[in-house]
């Protein structure tokens, strides 16, 4: 709904003030009639994506309850919001100035808040400061193809975007291309697909090249020819089982790097389980991507990055299509330290510290300086091997009894959450039939 109001104030017709609570000629109508405008003015096509956005947007003009004049408000429920979301949001944020996902920050409030945060589904929302970092890693340029093949409410096209254009300056030319051709995405869920084409659209990516399609169902081959050259992904967390081993994240990495261009560029953000490999299947998926691809280094992220859900995120980051040298070293950071931090009643907000500590992590990867192997450990990797700074590193410190209590909080901490993510024949504990033996 949040969505769909903001389509039709970017309408030139559409005028609040029109939203007179008729009985005939609904609020809701009125919306939607702006909503089908703004699409067409945005060339959005073919025919049946725009009808499918359209059904998602079809509760605007269906509800009764959002249609009929209420008491306490003397107006419409629909006329309250499209008045708040004017005044609070239209009217006040640049969308096309910002890498900001606004709309995505609504759909997770409103997830938060309803109970239904979409975990079941494994969706979990990437935050800003890592769609940027991923964008700042992978040294996007104007000249690259985007893929996000999970793209939820498009925060990594969103980010993608406003980077490529920052750097393309006053050349229209440029411009034009990068919204135009150059971001594309597919989004299994209708209602995230809605949002996503939604958070383009407001940004004048008519077109909005991304497809309401199953990517794991999509032919690598023909997704190759869209030419991307940089894949960034936030995949569904724990889906994956060993009667549909696909699901898996590694599963999903592979694909995205199958369907990329030679050399391409890719970043992920998964569990940390993910890169441990403990099934036979992940293990496989693991083979296989260094058989055909290059791991460039894996980043371990702060535990409350995804603050609320239990999961501890890596970033991984892979060269596309270049099997993986034997020989060569790889970096392995420990990112947890990254000054972002947990407020009562916010949630995770950045530090005074945080810019200082994304600008190292970024002198690290670029080797613009050195660091400790607290921080970082080059090394050659093999598909067995646990692909976390943890594994690589060694700590000849002799540890307090405070750094005792702390590792032991830290291990119970990830088992629970392992465990709540059905994960716990890590720990020999049930499913064991998922294990390697």
């Amino acid at each position: 709904m949040v969505s769909g109001i903001l389509l039709a104030l970017d309408d030139k017709f559409f005028k609040p003030d029109d939203l007179l609570g008729d009985e005939t000629t609904t609020d809701g109508q009125l919306i939607y009639d702006a909503i089908q405008r703004r699409l067409k003015a945005s060339n959005v096509g073919p025919d049946a994506k725009r009808d499918k956005l359209m059904s998602e947007f079809s509760i605007i003009r269906t509800s009764a309850r959002l249609n009929e004049v209420d008491a306490k408000l003397g107006k419409t429920p629909l006329k309250f919001y499209t008045e708040f979301l004017k005044k609070n949001v239209f009217d006040n944020i640049k969308y096309r100035s910002s890498s900001e996902d606004f709309i995505g920050r609504f759909y997770g409030e409103f997830m938060r808040y309803s109970g239904g945060d979409g975990q079941t589904l494994g969706i979990v929302l990437t935050p800003r400061h890592i769609c940027d970092l991923f964008c700042d890693l992978l040294n996007i340029q104007t000249t690259d193809i985007v893929l996000d093949p999970c793209c939820g409410t498009a925060g990594f096209l969103v980010a993608a975007m406003h980077h490529m254009l920052e750097k393309a300056g006053a050349d229209q030319n440029k411009r034009k291309n990068i919204k135009k051709k150059q971001l594309h995405g597919f989004e299994l869920q209708s209602n995230m697909f809605a949002i996503a084409a939604t958070n383009m659209i407001l940004r004048d990516d008519g077109n909005s090249n991304i497809k309401c399609e199953d990517f794991l169902r999509q032919n690598p081959a023909q997704v190759q020819l869209k030419g991307a050259t940089v894949g960034m992904m936030n995949p569904p967390y724990s889906q994956g089982t060993k009667s549909d081993p696909s699901q898996y994240e590694l599963s999903f990495v592979e694909h995205l790097l199958d369907s990329l261009t030679e050399g391409a560029r890719a970043a992920v953000i998964v569990p940390q389980s993910s890169m441990t490999g403990k099934t036979k299947d992940e293990q496989t998926f693991k083979e296989n991507i260094l058989k055909h691809h290059t791991l460039e280094g894996v980043i371990t992220c702060n535990t409350d990055t995804f603050y609320g859900v239990g999961t501890n995120p890596v970033i991984a980051i892979f060269t596309a299509h270049e099997p993986h040298p034997e020989d060569k070293v790889y970096k392995f950071i420990d990112f947890r330290d990254d000054g972002y931090e947990v407020r009562a009643h916010i949630g995770l907000v950045e530090g005074d510290s945080a810019k200082d500590k994304r600008q190292h992590l970024l002198d690290v990867w670029f080797g613009r300086t050195e660091a400790a192997s607290k921080f970082c450990v080059e090394s050659t990797v093999k598909a067995e091997d646990e692909w976390l700074h943890s594994f690589f590193y060694f700590n000849d410190e002799i540890p307090a009894d405070a750094d005792f209590e702390k590792a032991i909080g830290d291990y119970l901490t990830f088992e629970f959450s392992m465990i709540m993510q059905n994960r716990e024949y890590l720990f020999g504990q049930g499913g064991e039939e998922n294990a390697e033996p």
